[in-house]
Order: C-alpha cells, then structure tokens, then sequence
C-alpha cells in the first residue's frame, strides 16, 4: 500500500545519467519509497527514448536491488500496454532530461500527463532531472534548442523553475528576465540540487556536491529577490534536517 503524500522531487541537474559515481540524488529518491523492493519506471520521453539512456538507466539501478521498467512512448512495441495501470503500481517514477518541448509534447499526445497526476495524487514518488525537473511546475525556463524560452508545464506545483542554475549564467539572466515580464515566483536548483516538494510546499534541498544549492525567486516590484536556501549535503555522515520553510543563507536582487 502506498501512502497518499504527493511527492516530487526536482533535480537542477544529477542522478545517474550526470553522475554516474555519484548515486547520491538516486539513493536519496529510493529512499523514500516504502518498499523493500521498489518499483521504480523510467521515462526516457525528453531524449526521444535513446537506446543508450535506458541501458543506463538499468544499469544504474537494478544495482539497488529494484524493480527497474521503462516506457517508451516512440516505440510501442516495448513496455507495457496498460501505461496507466504499469504507472500507477510503481514507487518512483524517474523522469530523464532532454527536450521538455518534446516531452510534453508527446505526454499529452499519449494521456501520460494526467496519469502522472493521478500518480501524484496516489503517492508514487515523482522524480527526475533537467526536463524531468521542469515539467512539474506552472512554469519553467528552457534553453535546450539554444535560446531561452518559457513554457508551461504540468502545474502539479504552483511555481516557476529553472534548472543547471549557475549564478552569471545564460539560464539565470533569462530566468530574471521572464521573472520581471510576469512569469510566477519559484525555485532555481544548480546541477547536484535537488528540490524535494510534498504536496504543493518545499520541504527540503538536498545535494549530492558539496557546494551545490537551491534558491527561491520572487518579484517585488520590478526587482528580482533571490534567495539561497539551506542545502543539506547527503554526502555528510549524519546531516542535520532542515526546517519545512529553509533558512536564508544569503540575498541577492536584480532591478
């Protein structure tokens, strides 16, 4: 039986396909399933389903002792046939990076993005990084066909977001500048952060690098306020949980 806690965590960049000797990000979203065996799907869509993103996939995770599966959506003679019924038995769903035009796109082609609420809804973990990470929100920056675009997402959670969130970047200049056009408040994860929501609220930041961190954006006025939020390191021994609502760690703010 699952429990009925919505979660979904949001990597900014991680997990096994950025970080192959770094399980920490995987272990982490393995962790919070119930199962001793977890059943874990994986959706390949952002990367046209590439053959050698799934190999991956298989080889990084049937080492934890789970029940590894996938779905492809551009080759429907693999995988299973009832998608809905494979989606709603499983544990963690994981969601790959890529195009998340493309994915989108082909989720609501297939009905995929209401099953993946019904999902949500009925306590399978919902996980991923890059794309996997942005299609949760209202809405989301992208700069994978080059320049920077907004879009918007499934709108399980009610904010915007942006992923590989490097201070000075290209991402980062584009996410202030749709901020300050209108686009919603919300969450930056840099690569090695992850956002961990349950239900519509953060609960915490985790990392698989030491120095990597989230932040929350909001507008005031025409100004953007940046805000790095407390990151708890999972590669520390004993790592000190943080509050529901994460300290402040430093402020910074764009007119």
């Amino acid at each position: 039986m699952k429990t009925a806690e919505r979660q979904i965590v949001a990597f900014g960049g991680g997990g096994f396909s950025m970080e192959s000797d770094n399980p920490l990000l995987d272990d982490y979203v393995l962790g919070l399933c119930k199962a001793e065996r977890p059943r874990v799907c994986f959706l390949p869509s952002a990367s046209g389903d590439a053959d050698h993103y799934i190999v991956r996939f298989y080889r990084a995770f049937s080492a934890h002792r789970c029940e590894a599966s996938h779905i492809s959506l551009f080759r429907r003679e693999q995988g299973p046939e009832d998608l809905r019924r494979h989606l709603l038995s499983q544990d963690l769903i994981y969601v790959g990076g890529g195009s998340v035009i493309s994915l989108l796109g082909v989720w609501r082609a297939h009905g995929i993005d209401a099953i993946l609420r019904e999902a949500w809804e009925a306590g399978v973990v919902l996980a991923g990084l890059s794309a996997g990470s942005l299609c949760w929100f209202t809405a989301a920056v992208t700069t994978f066909h080059g320049h920077a675009e907004r879009l918007e997402g499934l709108g399980l959670l009610p904010f915007s977001n942006c992923v590989h969130y490097e201070p000075g970047g290209k991402r980062h200049a584009a996410y202030h500048r749709f901020l300050r056009e209108g686009m919603p408040g919300g969450y930056a994860a840099e690569d090695g952060a992850a956002l961990h929501f349950k239900g519509e609220e953060l609960s915490r930041v985790v990392s698989s690098r030491p120095h990597a961190h989230g932040y929350r954006l909001d507008v005031s006025g025409r100004r953007v306020v940046e805000m790095r939020i407390a990151t708890d390191y999972l590669g520390e021994r004993d790592p000190m949980p943080t509050a529901p609502l994460p300290e402040a760690l430093s402020t910074s703010a764009l007119a």
